[in-house]
């Protein structure tokens, strides 16, 4: 059977669309596409625009970039007609969002710095709102998105940039269709497939053309459905973010009941309950809509989520006073609060007379991971009070009746309080979709338990004794395995990590055990802790972190020695880190807390030392590991597992956990209930044994192609070169998940890591013959195609590393200079950071190696050859673009302070002579190429 050609899947996609009434308008160019607008607008509006009217118009659609004209897009324009009333021009009916026109066109031709002719557009009152790639069968949907990116870059911001009105994208291969909002600075894990309620994936380019395309289910879609966020981005939900938001919508609409949501840790429940509390807040019939969470970081961290999502939604309540105000306030819609605040507010009797003028108004109550304890006797309070509620839930781990009950303090469920489940997305729906990533778990630390004669291996379950468990010498060779392997685990600390121990006073010695033990190291991990102490901060039998009330950071429960103790180690954060935190107040402890968190997500702490703290409602990407020496069980294990396994990028390919006691057991009971029993596979990664069975076959299909490195330099042909670029993919993806097993060793591998740097090195060259065909007209297939540089990107090797090996050459003799001198070339052949840099540091070797003869005098030798080539850089790239040195110097300089690098009306202020309109765009692209290439060979990584 032949391969489904691409001309034929979008003339299959046409046709079906029509048969679905979009009409079908032949637009070849710009200007077919603005008679067409004219038109459809007219339609719309139900009027005639005179052409210096539609000029206005235009001038209108024309400004600003992608976000403001999302903006105005759901915005209406005022027209202001000679002698006439002002009229009001609607490019999109949100409000009743199946009354709008509808149309499909294909292969519009648009010109930019590049032409391009786009694949299927749908045109919503005329402007192109959906745009749709195709790919052949066979090829990767990756590649789709990648050409959409560069059709942003290349084409449509050009002339009136009318395709950047673009809200939605979908990608296909006729096999696998995903969509995604309009940002481009989203990568490829932004992309979603559709699902049907239940979470099964809608993938064939022409069931999903059914249901996602259908006319009114793609307006809704940009109509209530996507979120344009305060940092002027767009985002769009996810399907399970979807159903979840309009099964609440139509419980307020068409009921009075209440229900919960129970979408998995890390799957977007702030975005999703954003989404529905806004929407709900549009109905006239809703008072308020208040979102209740139980702990003061969650407060913070929601709060600012909210505002994220749109500025000022959301006013911080300090006090139950303030709370209670905006009540009042008919400005504030949508009220964020803690649940004890609220608590108070109902109880208090100086706020009670104030409340009670409310207490039967039509409220919404949004809680926030409802599976919390201290939500039980607030939950029946709240519930006497209001008269007229609705009461929804967000958990992640809902209360079933298997684990209500140890130390959770009552035996109610998550459906007793809430109704029933209205929602469900569940870890193994988060992992199948690539929302969340899969865990490793490996559990470290058998004992030798002594009888008469004979020993035997046995778990550490067998013999929990609290001696043994706290013994010294176990603590310390649990720190040992840990500064053995945290830069394996951690990707050479491009990720971080929590360490969850059982009890304060264990906490305590291990901190001073990584500081005994890291004394004299010369790249210390930079370890902190925080704690309160209570008894809830104990390690109990059931530890399923029920009772975490961590956050009141209540530091009247701190007896005095622990609050020594911890000022001490607050005191080494403060010198490590150039704070001034203490204990001694609660506004300076909280700060400390927050600030913790915030190093944490910045990569500026290596390993977080907690009991509880940061073990549920703490999100960071930068985090892929959990080391844990206490017992943990059903959501509190989950919970705790799922801090590591946010999506981030290539690089981070699972969540680890490190467990130095045996919770198989437990592990497996809270796989089984928060999912199902034979779940395991999906959550779970494979042994190491299968990843290197996967790597070694892997190689063997690679070199069935190139059978030894030199090959690829025989490759015929772009084709060839694409099949090499994704079989080498695979391989350096694969030892990526090997790298992180503390067994890995190249030595166990079919390939010798010598092979596998040569292979490399023809990998980054066919990777810079892309970069450097740039500006060739003809887009080459490679163009498109994710190298996916950061899997091989090593934050060791840079300038200051080759530097040192040059200063060997200089003592060496003829074989060991040889052998440098390939190494050296072999490195900077095959490592991303010094991509940039290689031309120079040759030239370096070939031209001052051979006339120095002190070692010494390398460095000060390599330092005045790169000043000088710089200067000569910069230089010739002002004089070919004619720009003012001390303009572009002050770009250079800003960028080493902030870290940001100049934008377009940046470089254009730094030019002699100021471009036209029409040149501007390609101009800038020019520039800021070679300003990026200098900055990547002067500035970076040196």
């Amino acid at each position: 059977m032949t391969k489904q050609s691409e001309a034929t899947l979008e003339n299959n996609l046409i046709a079906q669309l029509e048969s679905m009434k979009y009409e079908l308008v032949v637009i070849a160019n710009e200007k077919d596409l603005l008679v067409n607008l004219k038109a459809q607008l007219e339609k719309h509006n139900k009027t005639t625009f005179t052409d210096k009217e539609f000029s206005q118009i235009l001038n209108h659609l024309a400004k600003g970039t992608v976000f403001d004209k999302a903006q105005t897009l759901r915005d209406k324009f005022v027209l202001h007609r000679e002698g006439k009333q002002n009229f009001y021009v609607e490019f999109f009916n949100q409000k009743e969002w199946c009354q709008n026109q509808y149309q499909v066109t294909n292969q519009v031709t648009m010109e930019g710095s590049y032409k391009n002719r786009y694949d299927v557009t749908l045109l919503i009152n005329g402007l192109p709102l959906v745009q749709i790639e195709l790919k052949r069968r066979g090829l990767e949907l990756k590649e789709a998105f990648n050409q959409t990116h560069r059709y942003q870059r290349h084409s449509y911001d050009s002339s009136n940039g009318l395709f950047q009105y673009i809200q939605l994208f979908v990608i296909s291969n006729g096999v696998n269709t995903k969509y995604y909002a309009n940002n481009k600075n989203a990568s490829f894990k932004f992309t979603s497939y559709w699902t049907d309620k239940d979470n099964n994936k809608i993938t064939e380019l022409k069931e999903f053309t059914q249901e996602f395309l259908e006319r009114c289910h793609i307006s809704k879609m940009i109509a209530k459905h996507i979120v344009l966020a305060v940092d002027k981005t767009m985002l769009a939900l996810r399907p399970y973010q979807y159903y979840a938001v309009e099964a609440i919508v139509d419980r307020v609409k068409n009921s009075t009941k209440g229900g919960y949501i129970w979408h998995t840790t890390g799957s977007g429940k702030t975005l999703t309950s954003f989404k529905a509390s806004q929407i709900i807040t549009e109905l006239p019939e809703i008072y308020k809509v208040v979102f209740c969470v139980d702990r003061n970081d969650l407060d913070t961290q929601t709060i600012k989520e909210f505002n994220n999502f749109k500025d000022g939604s959301v006013d911080n309540t300090d006090n139950t006073s303030q709370l209670v105000k905006q009540f009042t306030d008919p400005d504030s819609k949508l009220i964020v609060t803690t649940i004890q605040k609220l608590n108070n507010a109902i109880s208090n009797p100086r706020h009670l007379l104030k409340m009670d003028d409310h207490r039967d108004e039509k409220i919404v109550f949004i809680f926030d991971e409802c599976h919390r304890s201290q939500f039980g006797e607030t939950h029946k309070r709240i519930v006497d009070y209001f008269g007229n509620k609705q009461m929804f839930g967000f958990t992640g781990t809902p209360i079933f009746k298997d684990n209500a009950s140890g130390n959770i303090g009552f035996k109610k469920t998550t459906s007793d309080l809430f109704g029933e489940c209205l929602h469900k997305y569940v870890i193994t729906d988060a992992i199948n979709d690539e929302n969340v990533l899969k865990f490793s778990v490996e559990y470290v630390g058998r004992y030798k338990h002594k009888n008469s004669a004979n020993e035997k291996d046995i778990e550490v379950e067998a013999i929990d004794t609290k001696e043994l468990m706290e013994s010294p010498k176990r603590l310390e060779k649990i720190v040992e395995y840990i500064l053995a392997n945290h830069d394996r685990k951690t990707h050479a600390r491009d990720f971080n990590a929590i360490f969850a121990v059982s009890s304060v006073d264990v906490l305590c010695k291990y901190y001073e055990i990584f500081k005994k033990q890291q004394e004299g190291r010369e790249h210390k991990l930079k370890v902190a802790t925080i704690f309160s102490y209570s008894a809830n901060e104990d390690d109990k039998a059931a530890e399923m972190l029920a009772n975490d009330t961590d956050l009141q950071l209540s530091l009247g429960s701190l007896d005095k020695h622990s609050r020594d103790r911890l000022e001490s180690y607050i005191a080494d954060y403060n010198k490590m880190f150039g704070c001034n935190y203490t204990t001694k107040d609660s506004r300076s402890f909280y700060n400390y807390y927050r600030d913790i968190a915030q190093k944490v997500k910045d990569r500026e702490i290596d390993i977080l030392l907690v009991v509880n703290m940061f073990l549920t409602g703490f999100d960071s990407k930068t985090l892929n590991t959990l080391y844990v020496d206490k017992n943990l069980r059903y959501h509190g294990l989950l919970q705790a597992y799922s801090r590591t396994n946010r999506i981030l990028n290539e690089t981070k390919s699972q969540g680890n956990i490190v467990s130095f006691r045996n919770l198989k057991k437990y592990t497996d009971e809270a796989v089984a209930l928060f999912s199902n029993k034979d779940a395991e596979e999906t959550i779970f990664m494979h042994p190491y044994e299968v990843y290197l069975n996967h790597f070694n076959e892997a190689v063997e299909e690679m070199q069935k192609l190139t059978p030894t490195p030199p090959d690829v330099d025989n490759l015929y042909g772009e084709d060839q070169q694409l099949d090499f670029v994704k079989q080498f993919r695979e391989v350096i993806r694969l030892r990526n998940i090997l790298s992180s097993f503390a067994d890995f060793n190249f030595a166990d591998t079919s390939l010798s890591e010598q092979v596998f740097e040569d292979f490399k090195s023809k990998y980054l060259d066919i990777y810079r013959k892309v970069q450097s065909d740039h500006q060739k007209e003809k887009v080459s297939i490679l163009e498109d195609v994710d190298f996916e540089l950061e899997l091989i990107r090593r934050d060791n090797i840079n300038v200051d590393y080759i530097i040192r090996l040059l200063a060997k050459l200089i003592t060496a003799d003829e074989a060991q200079a040889d052998a440098l001198k390939k190494n050296i070339f072999g490195i900077i052949s095959s490592e991303v950071t010094l991509m940039s840099k290689r031309e120079l540091i040759e030239k370096f070797i070939n031209s001052h190696i051979p006339q120095i003869t002190d070692a010494d005098e390398v460095e000060g030798k390599f330092e005045e050859f790169w000043s000088d080539e710089k200067a000569a850089a910069f230089e010739k790239m002002c004089n070919e673009e004619g720009i003012m040195t001390e303009k572009l110097q002050g770009l250079i300089d800003d960028y080493l302070y902030s870290g940001r690098k100049p934008r377009g009306d940046d470089l254009i202020g730094t030019l002699e002579a100021q471009p036209s309109v029409l040149k501007r765009q390609s101009i800038v692209e020019r520039i800021g190429k070679k300003l990026n290439s200098f900055i990547e060979t002067f500035i970076e990584n040196v």
